[in-house]
C-alpha cells in the first residue's frame, strides 16, 4: 500500500511565499543590475573659472549649479578640449586631444556651418548608441552643417535641436534653429526682431527629451550657447535683479552691422546699455536651467539613477562687451579664450551622481575633455574605442583606488601664430608663435607653487623644457584640413 504524505498547510504557505519572494527578488536584482545610468553632460559656452558663486563669484547668483558641487564632485585640476569652440567638442566628441581630433579649429562654411567632422571617426554619442542609449543633443553645434557627415545625425544623436552652425549662434534671437534636418522658423525674429529668446525654446526641447525617454537609458548632450557674446537677455526679473545691482552702465557701443533690422552682419554682437547686468543674467540662466534639469529628473524618479557633468568650453571671453576683469571671471588663473594659459583651458568641472559620488567630495585628478568618452562608456557598459587618447575618471568618481594618470595633457591652438602646450604633473610649458616667429618661444611654470604662470622659469630648466618641447612634437599628428607645423602648411598651399 502506498503511504499518503500529508504537507502542513502553513508549511505550504510558507514554501510558496518563499518562493514567489525569492523570484521577485531575483527578478528585481536583474532589473537593477540591467539599468543603465542616464548620462547628462552639460557645457556652458565661455563660462570662466571664475564665474560660479561657490568658486568666488561676488555678483552673480548660481545657486543650482552651487548645490550640484554641495552634492557632487568638484574637479580641481579639469581641463577643456581646447581653448576655442569647434575643436574643443570635437576632442569632447571623439576622446582625441587637439594633435589628434579631426576638428581642430573653427573653420567656417559659407553660408551657414562649419567644416564637417568626418562619419567614419567613432564619437561619444555612437559609442552610447550602440549600448542602447537614446541620444540627444541640445544647443550649439559647429562640427558640420546639415546633411553634410558632420551633422550631428550622422555622429550618434538622433535628436539634434538648436543651433547648427557656431557663427549663427552669436545671436540669441536668430531667425531660425535646426530640429535634425528640419529648419525651424522662429516667428517674429527674421533677423529684424527680437521676441522668440531661442535658449528658452532650446531649454523646452531639452526637457521634452527627458520626458519622452523617462523609460529609456539616455545620454543627453545640452551645450549650451550662454554666455557666449553676444549679450543678451530678456527683459525679466533675472536681469532687472542685475540691473538694480548694478545701476547705471558705461554701454557696451553699436557698431556697424551689430543691430538687428536690414543691415544686421549675423556673426557680429548688438550693442546693449547695461553689458554687465546682461552678462550676469546669462549666467544666471544657465543656471536656471540646470534647475529646471534637476527639477525633471526628481518629477520624473530618475534622480538616483543620472550622472550630470557640467563644465565650460574654454576660459572666458573678452567679446562683445563682456568684461571678465570686471568678475574676476579668470579666478586665480592667468589668461582667457584663446589663450593656452589655465584661464584659458582650464574648466570649473562638477560631477553629479546621487548615491554613488560622494556629496561635497573634491578631486585633484588631472583630467581633460578627451576623458569623458572613455568615462561615460565605463559608466554604460560600452566597448570603450581604440586609440583614443582618454583614460576614464570612473574609478575616482567612485573613490576607488585603480585611477589611472595622465603621463601629460597637450593642447594646440591655430591662431595667433599658433601655440601649443603640455601639462605633465606639475610642469606646464606654453610655445607660442609655432608658425609665427622663426624661433617660437617655450614658457615653462610650476602650477604647484604658481597656479597663476606668472614666473616663466624656463630659462633655469632647459632640460625639462627640451623634454617637453618633444612631447609637443610627438602629440601633433598632421592634419590636411587644419595645417599648424611651419611644414604642413606650406605643403597646404
Amino acid at each position: 500500500m502506498l503511504k499518503r504524505y500529508f504537507i502542513p498547510l502553513t508549511f505550504l504557505i510558507i514554501s510558496l511565499s518563499a518562493l514567489f519572494t525569492s523570484c521577485t527578488n531575483k527578478e528585481e536584482k536583474t532589473a537593477e543590475v540591467e539599468k543603465k545610468t542616464n548620462i547628462i553632460f552639460i557645457l556652458a559656452d565661455d563660462l570662466g573659472y571664475g564665474d560660479l558663486a561657490f568658486l568666488g563669484q561676488q555678483y552673480i547668483e548660481t545657486p543650482n549649479i552651487d548645490r550640484l558641487a554641495k552634492e557632487g564632485m568638484f574637479f580641481t585640476n579639469h581641463y577643456s578640449g581646447a581653448t576655442v569652440c569647434a575643436p574643443s567638442r570635437s576632442s569632447f566628441l571623439t576622446g582625441l586631444h587637439t594633435g589628434h581630433t579631426p576638428i581642430r579649429g573653427n573653420r567656417e562654411v559659407q553660408p551657414e556651418g562649419q567644416y564637417p567632422m568626418p562619419d567614419s571617426v567613432a564619437t561619444v554619442a555612437k559609442v552610447m548608441e550602440s549600448a542602447g542609449y537614446k541620444t540627444g543633443a541640445f544647443g550649439k553645434w559647429g562640427l558640420g552643417f546639415v546633411g553634410t557627415t558632420g551633422d550631428p545625425n550622422q555622429q550618434g544623436f538622433e535628436q539634434f535641436y538648436g543651433y547648427n552652425c557656431q557663427r549663427y549662434a552669436h545671436r540669441y534671437y536668430p531667425a531660425h534653429l535646426w530640429h535634425n534636418s528640419d529648419k525651424i522658423i522662429l516667428e517674429g525674429n527674421e533677423w529684424l526682431n527680437k521676441e522668440v529668446y531661442a535658449p528658452d525654446v532650446i531649454q523646452k526641447e531639452t526637457i521634452s527629451f527627458l520626458e519622452n525617454n523617462k523609460d529609456n537609458p539616455f545620454f543627453l548632450f545640452m551645450p549650451i550657447v550662454m554666455p557666449h557674446a553676444e549679450l543678451a537677455a530678456p527683459d525679466d526679473e533675472v536681469f532687472q535683479k542685475y540691473r538694480a545691482k548694478f545701476g547705471d552702465e558705461v554701454p557696451h557701443p553699436a557698431g556697424k552691422g551689430t543691430e538687428y533690422g536690414p543691415d544686421l552682419n549675423i556673426s557680429a554682437y548688438q550693442s546693449h546699455p547695461y553689458p554687465h547686468a546682461a552678462f550676469a543674467a546669462m549666467v544666471e540662466r544657465i543656471d536656471l536651467y540646470v534647475g529646471e534639469v534637476l527639477a525633471k529628473l526628481d518629477e520624473l524618479g530618475l534622480t538616483e539613477n543620472t550622472l550630470i557633468i557640467f563644465a565650460s568650453d574654454n576660459g572666458a571671453h573678452q567679446e562683445g562687451g563682456a568684461d571678465p576683469d570686471f568678475f574676476d571671471s579668470n579666478g586665480p588663473y592667468r589668461g582667457h579664450k584663446r589663450d593656452l594659459y589655465e584661464g584659458g583651458v582650464k574648466t570649473p568641472m562638477i560631477a553629479w551622481w546621487p548615491g554613488k559620488i560622494k556629496a561635497g567630495s573634491q578631486s585633484d585628478h588631472i583630467s581633460a575633455f578627451w576623458d569623458l568618452l572613455p568615462t561615460f562608456a565605463d559608466v554604460a557598459g560600452a566597448t570603450v574605442p581604440n586609440g583614443i587618447d582618454g583614460i576614464s575618471f570612473l574609478p575616482t568618481l567612485l573613490e576607488q583606488e585603480d585611477q589611472k594618470e595622465h603621463e601629460y595633457l597637450y593642447w594646440e591652438f591655430h591662431e595667433q601664430g599658433g601655440k601649443q602646450a603640455v601639462r605633465q604633473g606639475k610642469w606646464k610649458a606654453v610655445k607660442l608663435q609655432v608658425f609665427g616667429s622663426e624661433n617660437p618661444r617655450i614658457e615653462l611654470y610650476d602650477l604647484s607653487v604658481d597656479i597663476g604662470e606668472e614666473h616663466d622659469i624656463a630659462a633655469d630648466n632647459p632640460e625639462k623644457v627640451k623634454e617637453l618641447e618633444a612631447l609637443m612634437n610627438a602629440s601633433h599628428e598632421p592634419n590636411p584640413i587644419f595645417g599648424f607645423l611651419p611644414s604642413e602648411r606650406e605643403a597646404a598651399k
